[in-house]
C-alpha cells in the first residue's frame, strides 16, 4: 500500500519489496560476503531483490524507497552523509560482515596501526556508525563472538534486536561441496592456504607456521569460485591462521565440508559454535536454515500489524450529555487498549466507566482529580492529563480522541493498514474530522477539517503549550497566549512543536477560506474534495456541536470559565465576556438558550465562539456524503 501522503514517482524499485545495498555483487567479485548477499537474494520470499550498488545510493533512492524494506550488507563505498536520511525514512536491516565500528574495521588492525586498543566506539565515528545500526530493524552477525564484541560496546544492540546468521550458502553449491566431498579419494599429502591480498587473511604467517611444523603446503588463488572448490578438495587438509577476528570466514567451512583437515587459530570466531562441531549433514541442515532465520525475520516484521493505544479524558461525560459510550466503544473497534484518564468526574461517569472497564480489560481507567477551582485549571484538565493518559499507553501507536468524537465502523479496520503503511519518517499525522453543526447534517466549513490523531508511542512526543505560546502569571503558573488550546504535540524536553504530515494542503486552505467569503464555487469545490478524503482516509466524527442546546448550557455551566482560564483572563461573569448573549451567564434562562440553538442551527453552518456571534454574516456549510457512525452498546 503506498503513502496517502505519497505521490512522488517511483524509480527503478518500485517493482521490488526489498532493497539490497552493497559494495559489490558476487558478479563483481566473489568474496564470501558477496557470495553469502547473493545466495540470500535467491531465497528471497518477497519477490526478487533489487540490487543497489552502495556507491549508487542517492537521497532520490531514499525518498523513494520509504515504503521498501532495505538491506545493507557491506557499505564502505557508501556516502555516510545519507546515514542520518536513512536512520529517519526507511525500515532497514543490517547484515553485518566484520566490524565497521572501527575506522579499520578490524580492531587488532587499528591496535597494530595506532599502537593502542581500538576505542572507535567511543569516537565521533563509531557513534556516527552506531546510530546507523540502532535504527535498523534487525542485525544480523556471522557470530556470536562477533555479536558479543558489538554487544559488549554497544548493548542497545543485544536482545532481540540482532541474532546470528553465519555465512550463507547456496544450496547448489552445498551440493557441489558435497559431491566433491564423495569423489573424494587420493589427495596431496599437503595443505593448501588461499592467497589474498588482505592483510586479515595472514597468507605469510600461515606459511611461516606451515614451514615451521615441516608441512608440505601450496598457496593457491585467482580461480573462479566452483574451480577454487574442486582445487581445495585435492588437498589433505587447510591453513588459515587469520591476523585479526575473521568473523565466519566461508573458506574454513568449505574445507571443513569437503572433509580437509584444519589447522586455524582463535581468530576463525565461528569456530567454537556448537553447530561447527557436530557432523556434516547438521552443519549443512544450520547453513540452510540460514536463509529460513533471516527471511522469517523480516517476513515476520512486513506482516507485522501495529499495535494502538487509544486515549482520551473525561470529566463529567454522563451530566454534559457527551456520547462517551459511543466513542470509547468506537476505539476498541480498533485499539489494543483504550487509557481513559478522569479528572475527577463527580457526577457517577467514573463510575460508570470503571463498571464497564470490570468487563472489558482492554479499558486502562485512571483517576487523576484536578481542582477546578484553580484559577489556571484549564491546562491542567486539558493539556496536561492529555499527556498524562499518553505516558500510560504501551503500544507501538497512539491514537488521540476526544470524548465527543467517534470513529465510524467502516473506518476502524483501516486504520491499522493504514499506520502499517506510513513512512518511518512519519511520527505524527493529521487526520480528517467530520464536525456537525444541530442535528440537521450541517458540517462545519469555518474549523480546519482535520486533528492530530495518529503518532507513534516516542518519549520524546507529549502534549502541551508550544515554548512560543507559553506565559506565566505572578505567582509562575503558566497559561496560554491565543494559538494553543495547550494540547499540541510538542516535545517534552524542547517544548517545540513535533511536525506532522496532512492531507491538507495550502491550495485546499485557500479554496476554504474563499468558501468562508462567500464565494460558491470554492464552497463547491471544497465540498467535493472533502467528500474524497474522508472516502479513502480514516478521521472522526465530532459532535461537540451536535446538540446545540446542550452544548451552550455547558458553555454556560463550564466552557466559558475554561476558556477564560486556558488564556489567563478575568473570570467573573460579565456581560462583554458571554460570546452568546448579550448579558451575565447568570441571567441566561433554559428559554434564551433554547431560541439561540435554533437560530444558530437555521441560519448558520457554524461560528467559533471566541467573539460575539454575528448573524449578519452566515457562516456556510457543507455536506458529506457518509452516514452516522452506528456504534451499538448493552450499555446504552
Amino acid at each position: 500500500m503506498k503513502s496517502p501522503f505519497d505521490n512522488r514517482i517511483e524509480n527503478t524499485f518500485e517493482n521490488s519489496k526489498i532493497i539490497f545495498v552493497s559494495d559489490f555483487s558476487a558478479k563483481d567479485y566473489a568474496g564470501g560476503a558477496e557470495l553469502s548477499t547473493d545466495a540470500l537474494m535467491k531465497t528471497s520470499t518477497l519477490g526478487e531483490p533489487f540490487f543497489l550498488r552502495s556507491s549508487e545510493l542517492t537521497k532520490e533512492h531514499i525518498a523513494n524507497g520509504t515504503q521498501k524494506i532495505w538491506v545493507f550488507f557491506n557499505f564502505g563505498s557508501m556516502n555516510l552523509n545519507l546515514i542520518p536520511a536513512v536512520v529517519a525514512n526507511c525500515h532497514y536491516f543490517i547484515v553485518e560482515y566484520d566490524y565497521k565500528f572501527c575506522r579499520y574495521r578490524s580492531i587488532e588492525k587499528h591496535q597494530i596501526e595506532e599502537g593502542k586498543t581500538c576505542d572507535c566506539h567511543e569516537s565521533q565515528f563509531g557513534l556516527f556508525m552506531s546510530s546507523f545500526f540502532a535504527g535498523a530493524e534487525h542485525v544480523f552477525y556471522m557470530s556470536e563472538l562477533q555479536r558479543k564484541i558489538q554487544t559488549t560496546r554497544f548493548p542497545f544492540l543485544g536482545g532481540n534486536k540482532s541474532s546470528v546468521l553465519s555465512s550463507i550458502f547456496d544450496v547448489k553449491d552445498l551440493e557441489f561441496i558435497e559431491r566433491l566431498r564423495n569423489t573424494r579419494h587420493d589427495v596431496r599429502n599437503a595443505f593448501v592456504i588461499m592467497g589474498s591480498n588482505s592483510w586479515i587473511k595472514g597468507v605469510k604467517e600461515s606459511q611461516n607456521h606451515l614451514r615451521d611444523l615441516q608441512i608440505n603446503f601450496d598457496v593457491i588463488g585467482g580461480l573462479p569460485y566452483h574451480d577454487m572448490l574442486r582445487k581445495l578438495s585435492e588437498y589433505k587438509g587447510l591453513c588459515f591462521r587469520p591476523l585479526g577476528g575473521d568473523t565466519c570466514p566461508r573458506l574454513v567451512i568449505e574445507a571443513k565440508l569437503l572433509g580437509l583437515e584444519l589447522d586455524i587459530n582463535e581468530n576463525v570466531q565461528h569456530a567454537s559454535e556448537d553447530w561447527f562441531n557436530k557432523d556434516l549433514d547438521q552443519i549443512e541442515s544450520y547453513l540452510l536454515d540460514a536463509h529460513n532465520r533471516f527471511w522469517t525475520r523480516i517476513e515476520n516484521f512486513v506482516s507485522k500489524t501495529p499495535t494502538v493505544s487509544g486515549y482520551t479524558t473525561v470529566r463529567n461525560v454522563e451530566s454534559q450529555g457527551y456520547p462517551w459510550r459511543k466513542s470509547i466503544a468506537s476505539l476498541l473497534q480498533f485499539c489494543d487498549e483504550v487509557v481513559v484518564v478522569d479528572c475527577g468526574s463527580d457526577d457517577g461517569s467514573f463510575e460508570l466507566i470503571r463498571e464497564w472497564s470490570l468487563k472489558d480489560p482492554r479499558i486502562k481507567l485512571h483517576q487523576k482529580v484536578i481542582d477546578t477551582s484553580d484559577e489556571r485549571f484549564a491546562v491542567k484538565v486539558d493539556g496536561e492529563m492529555k499527556a498524562y493518559a499518553r505516558s500510560l499507553c504501551t503500544s507501538s501507536w497512539c491514537w488521540q480522541q476526544d470524548i465527543d468524537e467517534v470513529v465510524h465502523e467502516n473506518d476502524a479496520p483501516k486504520i491499522k493498514t493504514f499506520a502499517a503503511n506510513l513512512p518511518k519518517g512519519m511520527h505524527l499525522v493529521a487526520l480528517p474530522v467530520i464536525e456537525y453543526w444541530g442535528d440537521k447534517g450541517k458540517v462545519r466549513v469555518d474549523v480546519n477539517p482535520w486533528k492530530w490523531r495518529l503518532s507513534r508511542n516516542l518519549s520524546h512526543i507529549t502534549h502541551g503549550i508550544p515554548t512560543e505560546l507559553r506565559r506565566y502569571d505572578e505567582n509562575g503558573d503558566i497559561y496560554a497566549a491565543p494559538g494553543t488550546d495547550s494540547c499540541d504535540y510538542v516535545d517534552s524536553e524542547s517544548g517545540d512543536r513535533i511536525p506532522f504530515s496532512s492531507f491538507y494542503t495550502q491550495e485546499v486552505h485557500n479554496a476554504r477560506i474563499a468558501a468562508l467569503q462567500g464565494n460558491r464555487e470554492a464552497l463547491k469545490a471544497y465540498e467535493g474534495w472533502f467528500n474524497s478524503v474522508v472516502s479513502q482516509i480514516p478521521g472522526v466524527h465530532h459532535y461537540s456541536w451536535f446538540n446545540l442546546p446542550q452544548k451552550i448550557n455547558n458553555y454556560k455551566k463550564y466552557w466559558t470559565r475554561f476558556w477564560q482560564s486556558m488564556y489567563g483572563q478575568d473570570q467573573q461573569d460579565t456581560s462583554d465576556k458571554n460570546m452568546f448573549f448579550d448579558k451575565p451567564w447568570a441571567e441566561v434562562s433554559d428559554q434564551d438558550i433554547q431560541e439561540l440553538s435554533e437560530k444558530l442551527e437555521r441560519e448558520m453552518g457554524g461560528w467559533i465562539f471566541h467573539s460575539k456571534v454575528r448573524f449578519e454574516t452566515p457562516t456556510p456549510h457543507m455536506c458529506v456524503n457518509v452516514t452516522h457512525p452506528d456504534i451499538r452498546l448493552d450499555q446504552e
